[in-house]
Order: structure tokens, then sequence, then C-alpha cells
């Protein structure tokens, strides 16, 4: 009975050694897999500021050049565009004033 229950202690212990051995190989996958994880978060918000502010630059070249054309138009055409300002603004008027 001695050597059998001995046998079973070393069985245990074996069985305990292989969890641990486990847990630390699951701990260390954990650990590395989070900091790709990281890694890959910090990335996307990188290439989303990029993009970001690429997308701003554009709309804000846009909103010159649009700015630009349009004081050109005005100038070029100053009585027709008040007179469309005119138009727009009596159109505006009556659309309000028919509710």
């Amino acid at each position: 009975m001695d050597s059998r229950s001995q046998t079973e202690r070393e069985h245990t212990q074996r069985a305990i050694e292989e969890a641990q051995a486990a847990a630390r190989q699951a701990g260390q996958h954990l650990e590395s897999g989070a900091s790709e994880m990281a890694e890959a978060g910090r990335e996307t918000v990188r290439r989303f500021g990029a993009t970001w502010e690429n997308a701003k630059n554009n709309i804000q070249e846009k909103a010159v050049t649009s700015a630009k054309a349009t004081d050109r138009v005005i100038r070029d055409h100053p009585y027709e565009s008040i007179g469309i300002a005119f138009g727009v603004g009596v159109l505006i008027g009556v659309l309000i004033n028919r509710r």
C-alpha cells in the first residue's frame, strides 16, 4: 500500500507540474497575444489619424478653391449675382410664410 500511495503521489505531483507548465505557457500566449493586439490597435490609430488629416486637408483645399471661384464669378458678374441673391431671398421668404 505504501508503494502504491507513493506512485499516486508521484503521478499527482507530475500532473500538478504539467498543469503549472501549461498555465505558464497559456499566460505567455495571452501576454504575446495582448501585446500583438495592442500594437495592431496603435497601428490602426496611426492610419486613422493619417487618413483623417488627409481628408481634412482635401476639404480645406476644395473649400478655398470653391471660395476663390465664387469670388471670381461674383466680381465678373456683380449685377447678376445681386439679382440671383435677391431671387433666392424672395423664394425663401415665400416658402417660410406659407407655413
